[in-house]
């Protein structure tokens, strides 16, 4: 799987994170086929192991683990079925386990010097966090210095606002709460989900 390709393709991934999520199966294939494929359960879900371990049989899903703090939970991730990682900062113990899994990650930054320092530990794209405060106009300065670097925008996007990040230069943009409600996916409300998930997607277009 190419990370970058997907991304440079898809321009948006989806991030859940939720209080419970009694279907992860049918959670994630309503975001296959509303056209989000790109999935990252966060690990501050309850059991996200097993979840993810249980949303890996659904065809087409590119399955994701975020909030990934260590390098055991980089391995317990993996194992579990995801086929890239995301950390909301720095974590030079999960890049290590990333390059020797050879598993594509995505580290969070905000500074210059954080962006700089993903880069040197082999970081395949750089998650800036909070977006939506720094502005679309922080990634195309940031592409100054970084011109080759990918960024993935985070943090407060919407279907009002994520298409700015990807004319600011970000690679692509994530969807949050926005289109994966916590209340919505711990009471599996699937028919909602689906439409937000096509009206963001809708909004990049």
């Amino acid at each position: 799987m190419d990370l970058l390709a997907e991304l440079s393709t898809r321009r948006a991934l989806c991030i859940i994170r939720a209080p419970a999520i009694p279907d992860p199966v049918g959670l994630a294939r309503t975001l296959v086929e509303a056209g989000i494929p790109i999935v990252e359960f966060a690990l501050t879900t309850p059991d996200a192991p097993r979840l993810m371990e249980q949303a890996a049989r659904v065809d087409g899903l590119i399955l994701g683990a975020g909030t990934v703090m260590s390098a055991q939970d980089a391995r317990d991730c993996v194992n579990a079925g995801a086929t890239f990682m995301l950390t909301p900062g720095i974590r030079p113990d999960v890049a290590e386990e990333a390059v020797r899994q050879r598993v594509p990650l995505i580290l969070g930054a905000m500074t210059p010097t954080e962006v700089a320092t993903a880069v040197d530990l082999g970081a395949t794209a750089v998650k800036v966090f909070p977006a939506a405060r720094l502005g679309p106009a922080y990634f195309a300065d940031l592409h100054g210095p970084y011109p080759d670097t990918p960024l993935v925008a985070t943090g407060g996007l919407n279907a009002e606002n994520a298409a700015a990040f990807l004319a600011g230069g970000a690679i692509a943009v994530t969807a949050g709460s926005g289109v994966v409600g916590p209340k919505l996916a711990a009471e599996s409300r699937f028919d909602e989900i689906s439409q937000r998930a096509k009206e963001f997607l809708a909004a990049l277009a």
